[in-house]
């Protein structure tokens, strides 16, 4: 027996420990917030802790840990996240990162922000799995033109990129165990970009005003010209989001972000003949609804 092992009782868990999974995330949790509090809990249930074993590891009261992982009240500092993220043993950087985007979303201010983090005593940098950043940068670009033909802005589309990135360090086993990791990356991406595309009545993400920002119309000085070019392209790339899922995602990447053909395998993490077949299956379901002119890509 161990110095420190209490006489009666095995020094390690027996197999098979599961702590009881916490209660639902409340509603009002915002999408950001979503992001890292999903990847934690799961952390926390596939650890086989309890919150009384969270209590212990990480000095912070079972109510207190509570409300945290169900995001209850009010945006929780960063300390407390802390320690949570250190007994659970989650990498720090990428988490950091997603709870300050969170902290903006919950409208706090850049000096609260910044207090919140001086409260911590920062470690060493992670260690960034060499996987995860050979496909951190393979899929950066073609990733954020995806994200801004949903969001307009690249600004917002590299912010949901880098959330994308970030969610996929934090759970680097679940995407390494899945069956093909690049497709699994792809859809995590999807999900991130979709969830906060603008949204018609039906449910459908809304790619109309992308047919303001193609090169085309651009560069078409008749005004009355080119709102009927707009028009056009605006009613065509509408009924690009009617298509299923996986050919609308082909056909946005080769006609609204250019993408070469022979890459777009890779980035959805499809083979060559099913991606082929699916743009096939795409282009004859819209042919009839193609503008008169190409469809030239966004800037």
């Amino acid at each position: 027996m161990t110095p420190h092992q209490v006489p009666g009782r095995p020094e390690k868990d027996p197999p098979g420990r599961r702590g009881r999974p916490p209660e639902p995330i409340c509603e009002t949790a915002g999408a950001a917030h979503r992001s890292w509090l999903e990847p934690v809990r799961s952390r926390l249930v596939a650890s086989g802790l309890t919150l009384d074993d969270l209590v212990s590891r990480s000095g912070y009261s079972k109510t207190r840990l509570s409300e945290l992982l169900r995001g209850k009240g009010y945006y929780p500092g960063w300390s407390i996240t802390y320690s949570v993220v250190r007994a659970l043993d989650i990498p720090v950087g990428p988490l950091r990162r997603l709870w300050t985007a969170a902290a903006v979303e919950a409208n706090k201010d850049t000096d609260w922000i910044r207090r919140r983090i001086g409260d911590v005593q920062p470690l060493g940098p992670d260690e960034q799995p060499v996987a995860h950043l050979g496909l951190t940068q393979a899929m950066w670009r073609p990733y954020t033109a995806y994200a801004q033909a949903f969001l307009q802005t690249e600004q917002r589309a590299r912010q949901v990129v880098a959330e994308t990135f970030d969610i996929l360090w934090l759970t680097w086993d679940e995407a390494t165990g899945s069956p093909d990791t690049p497709r699994h990356a792809w859809q995590l991406l999807r999900s991130r970009v979709l969830a906060r595309a603008p949204k018609r009545s039906d449910g459908r993400p809304d790619l109309r005003a992308a047919a303001f920002s193609t090169a085309a119309q651009a560069g078409i000085a008749d005004l009355t010209e080119r709102l009927a070019r707009i028009d056009v392209l605006a009613r065509f790339f509408d009924t690009i989001t009617r298509l299923p899922p996986d050919q609308m995602d082909v056909t946005v990447l080769r006609h609204l972000c250019a993408t070469d053909p022979d890459a777009v395998p890779g980035i959805v993490g499809l083979s060559p003949a099913m991606t082929h077949s699916l743009e096939r299956h795409a282009r004859g379901a819209l042919d009839r609804l193609r503008p008169d002119t190409d469809t030239d890509t966004q800037e």
